[in-house]
C-alpha cells in the first residue's frame, strides 16, 4: 500500500502509529489542550490534530481499542466511524462513556484505531427478483443460535 499524507493541524499532534508488525489497526491519538472528562452515557469529541488523504477506492475504518472499550468503557459512538476519501478535515473520534463512572482523556492517549480497507460502490438497480439461496428471507436468528 502506499503512504497516506497527513497534515499536522494543531500542536502535538501524532501520527497513526501500529502497535506490532502485524497489527491491522493504526492507533489514533488525542490531540487535545486539555483532558476530557466524559460523564456516564455522554459522548465527547476527541480531535487528533490531524488530516489525512484516504487513497480513493479506499475509506478509513474507525474502530474501538479492545483494552479502553473493555477495561474502560469508552468506544466510538457509532459504532465504527467511516473516513471517506474525499474527507479533508480533522480527524475527530465520537467517544462514547458505556460504563457508569466518569472517564478522563488525556493528551497523547490512544483513543481508537483505524483500518485502511478498500471499498467497493456499486450502483444499485431495482430488481424484480433475487437470486434464490438456501437461507431466503430468513432474518435476525434464523439460522440459529
Amino acid at each position: 500500500m502506499e503512504n497516506i499524507p497527513v497534515k499536522i493541524l494543531r500542536e502535538g499532534a501524532k501520527l497513526p502509529t501500529y502497535g506490532s508488525v502485524e497489527a491491522a489497526g493504526a492507533d489514533l491519538y488525542a490531540c487535545l489542550e486539555e483532558d476530557v472528562t466524559i460523564l456516564p452515557g455522554q459522548t465527547s469529541f476527541i480531535p487528533t490534530g490531524f488530516a489525512m488523504a484516504v487513497p480513493r477506492g479506499c475509506a478509513g475504518l474507525i474502530y474501538a481499542r479492545s483494552g479502553m472499550a473493555c477495561k474502560r468503557g469508552l468506544a466510538p459512538a457509532n459504532k465504527v466511524g467511516v473516513i471517506d476519501s474525499d474527507y479533508r478535515g480533522e480527524i475527530i473520534v465520537a467517544l462514547h462513556n458505556h460504563g457508569t463512572e466518569e472517564r478522563t482523556v488525556v493528551h497523547g492517549e490512544r483513543i481508537a484505531q483505524m483500518v485502511i480497507t478498500p471499498v467497493l460502490t456499486p450502483a444499485y438497480e431495482i430488481a424484480e427478483s433475487l437470486e434464490k439461496t438456501a437461507r431466503g428471507e430468513g432474518g435476525f436468528g434464523s439460522t440459529g443460535k
